[in-house]
């Protein structure tokens, strides 16, 4: 599939059945140190955590993103593409779909943690409002690498949404969700 090419995908709420998959994609994302599934069944039953995925017109995930929602915060805890779609804006069709939904829930502020040398993500998230606010010295167990805080403003501001609008629209040219 070439980086050009778009693609249309439909991002739905994680089920228990999705999990299967969800794993297997955590663990080609993150190796050895990734989510269990039971951590997910767990994120499942968690009240305040929304999950979803982004499946392909043929209904195979191929990204995956969960928040929590506490107050008026909440926190992007993972988020992972499948390599084969890397490049194609999926992660960032997902950012889009967290960002819609803290509008609809009334969450003010996002805040995650990505590793310092994770520049695509950094990238990303950047483009979307966050700034990194600090660092988590030796967060990642797999290679004690640490973890930049990134943290948005107040996402009901005037200039985060003439943003976030603008950027959902130029996404349009890339993925259509469906």
């Amino acid at each position: 599939m070439s980086v050009d090419t778009k693609i249309e995908i439909y991002i739905s709420k994680m089920s228990l059945g999705d999990i299967e998959d969800v794993v297997a994609i955590e663990a080609e994302a993150y190796g050895e140190h990734h989510w269990s599934k039971s951590s997910f069944y767990d994120e499942m039953n968690n009240n305040l955590a929304k999950y979803y995925c982004a499946k392909t017109v043929d209904n195979k995930i191929v990204a995956y993103a969960g928040t929590w929602h506490i107050l008026d915060e909440g926190h992007i805890t993972t988020i992972a593409v499948k390599p084969d779609y890397y490049r194609k804006h999926i992660g960032e069709a997902l950012i889009v779909k967290i960002l819609e939904d803290c509008y609809l829930s009334k969450v003010k502020y996002l805040t995650l943690e990505v590793r310092e040398s994770n520049i695509p993500a950094i990238n990303l998230y950047t483009k979307y409002g966050f700034q990194s606010l600090g660092t988590r010295k030796g967060y990642y167990q797999d290679n004690n690498e640490s973890a930049l805080i990134m943290w948005t403003e107040n996402i009901f501001y005037d200039k985060f949404k003439t943003k976030f609008n603008e950027n959902k629209e130029k996404l349009s040219g890339f993925i259509t969700i469906l």
